[in-house]
């Protein structure tokens, strides 16, 4: 099998390299742009595609693409909302995302929150103008708190199990609620773990069905000065709804690794640029809000195994 992989980064070389040596590989290059319609012809004569999450992979590039040959697309995510399913089925594209432990993202979950709790931000920018003071630093400890888990999949779960080791009381929701999930908390309806929680981690997938999760209405039945942690899905959350509570008081504390509008932006040097994100810039400013530029997941072990899994994929596929 003949695989090409883009947008390939320097940390991702070595498990690359691991991969040659595969049984079924006949050949794998790996190329550091994105692939994009202006370089849609080096697909042609490869069994299978790997990519990235940066580039949108809509039904007029999937046919670009497919004109070229392609057949075989995995994206090295979990998610796949930047791929137009429903068109690459029409073109006779198959399509796999890949999987890694979900140690990665939970582990950076609970230091969100434990940031967010404890007021870390604040007392960085302090510390860094020799103010030691403490009035305004107080913190709440989790053991204390009621802490809402929205999904609960490998990651939900692996963060309730950490939650737990804390002491706090886990509350959880999804569609389609699991027995694992049962022995480390209890579900209840969203409504009800919106009006309870104090507490609030994301781990939904990108579906209509979940777009703008976070929204006027349902912010208003959440607790004054719930902290909000979102290491999922940047659409789960209405930007406006964010600012416009964080400015009343409403949302006590913010951290967010995802961010409507990160494509070019997350993941790349933009150190003498303009930025052209005016809300990722007014929410960074506050003292109570942490944005990080989608880095949860960031961990060798992950990186590893996303590679490893897009490689098992496009072997099962081709």
């Amino acid at each position: 099998m003949r695989i090409i992989a883009f947008d390939v980064r320097p940390d991702e070389r070595a498990e690359f390299a691991r991969q040659t040596a595969r049984e079924g590989v006949d050949e794998l290059v790996c190329r550091d742009e994105p692939l994009t319609a202006e370089n849609a012809e080096l697909v042609s004569g490869f069994d299978a595609v790997l990519t990235q999450g940066m580039v949108g992979y809509d039904a007029n590039l999937l046919a670009l693409l497919a004109g070229h040959g392609m057949r075989v697309l995995v994206t090295r995510t979990i998610g796949t909302d930047h791929i137009d399913l429903a068109a690459a089925e029409r073109l006779g594209i198959s399509v796999s995302n890949t999987s890694y432990a979900p140690d990665s993202v939970a582990d950076f979950t609970l230091m969100l929150m434990l940031v967010a709790l404890r007021k870390y931000k604040q007392m960085v920018y302090r510390q860094n103008v020799n103010d030691f003071s403490l009035p305004g630093l107080m913190g709440r400890t989790l053991s204390s708190l009621t802490v809402g888990v929205v999904g609960t999949g490998r990651i939900g779960r692996a963060v309730a199990r950490r939650l737990r080791g804390f002491g706090a009381r886990v509350i959880g929701y999804d569609p389609v609620p699991r027995d694992e999930f049962r022995e480390l908390g209890d579900y209840v309806s969203l409504d009800e773990l919106f009006s309870a929680a104090d507490v609030i981690t994301f781990h939904a997938p990108s579906t209509p069905d979940n777009f703008h999760m976070v929204r006027d209405e349902t912010l208003a039945r959440m607790r004054d000065g719930v902290v909000l942690v979102n290491t999922a899905r940047a659409s789960l959350m209405d930007v406006s709804t964010l600012i416009t509570g964080i400015e009343s008081g409403k949302i006590g504390a913010l951290a967010m690794d995802v961010f409507e509008g990160e494509d070019e932006i997350y993941h790349a040097f933009r150190m003498h640029d303009i930025i052209a994100n005016r809300d990722m810039a007014y929410l960074r400013q506050f003292p109570n809000t942490v944005l990080t530029q989608h880095v949860a997941f960031y961990t060798q072990q992950a990186v590893d195994e996303m590679v490893s899994h897009a490689v098992d994929a496009a072997l099962r596929l081709a």
